[in-house]
């Protein structure tokens, strides 16, 4: 399993993006936005590379990713992001600009 960025995974060419976060984009439009989305990436392949991951899917999104909350020791990777400051809740509405 490998970090895409945030708040999206991939899994032996699964891509599941975690429910309940939304993360800055590696695509990022200013650079406050380009630093806080490494940041939230780096934690996110820190979070996922050890042992003790599970993925609980939940369904599959409009461009037909799998939707899962990833918890990682029984912690839920998504209260984690946010906790940390690397990303914001999220529960399908219209995302907020990072800039």
């Amino acid at each position: 399993m490998r970090a895409i960025d945030g708040d999206t995974l991939d899994l032996d060419g699964e891509r599941i993006r975690i429910v309940g976060l939304d993360a800055p984009e590696t695509r990022c439009r200013c650079p406050a936005e380009c630093r806080l989305a490494a940041q939230a990436t780096a934690r996110m392949r820190d979070l996922v590379s050890g042992r003790g991951v599970t993925i609980e899917r939940t369904g599959r999104d409009k461009y037909r990713r799998t939707l899962a909350i990833v918890r990682v020791r029984s912690q839920d990777v998504a209260t984690i992001m946010i906790r940390e400051g690397l990303a914001r809740p999220y529960k399908g509405k219209r995302r907020q600009p990072w800039c």
